[in-house]
C-alpha cells in the first residue's frame, strides 16, 4: 500500500489533455490530468466518468447546456453522453473510470491517449 499525493503527482504532468494513471482498484483507474483550452466532443458507450476538480475549474459542455465544475466539486458523464471539456486557464483534475478508457472515447484525434502513463 502506498499513501498518493495527487499535488505530487500533477507536478509531474506538465503537458495538457496528457492524463496519466495515478491508482487503481476494483476494475477502476485514478487518473491525473492538466486541462487548457478545449478537448474534443466525444462519448464512451460503455464507460461512466467521473471528473473531480481539484484545482481551478472547467466548464463541461454537454448538447443539453454546458455546466462549470470548480475546485472540490465533481460532475459524472453517464455512458452514451456526449461532452466537450473546456478550461479558459489550466486546471488540475481526477479522472475515475474503468481501466481502459480511452480518453477520447469514439473520437481518435491528435488528443488520443492509447496507453497512459502511471506516475
Amino acid at each position: 500500500m502506498n499513501k498518493i499525493n495527487t499535488n505530487e503527482k500533477l507536478k509531474l504532468i506538465n503537458k495538457y489533455w496528457d492524463p496519466k494513471i495515478a491508482g487503481g482498484l476494483n476494475g477502476q483507474q485514478v487518473k491525473l490530468v492538466k486541462f487548457k483550452g478545449e478537448f474534443v466532443w466525444h462519448k464512451h458507450e460503455n464507460e461512466d466518468e467521473m471528473f473531480y476538480v481539484i484545482k481551478g475549474k472547467f466548464t463541461m459542455k454537454l448538447r443539453t447546456g454546458d455546466i462549470e465544475i470548480s475546485e472540490n466539486e465533481f460532475i459524472i458523464i453517464p455512458k452514451g453522453t456526449e461532452h466537450c471539456p473546456y478550461a479558459e486557464e489550466e486546471v488540475s483534475v481526477m479522472l475515475f473510470e474503468p481501466a481502459g478508457t480511452l480518453n477520447t472515447g469514439n473520437t481518435e484525434n491528435e488528443f488520443t491517449v492509447k496507453q497512459p502513463e502511471e506516475i
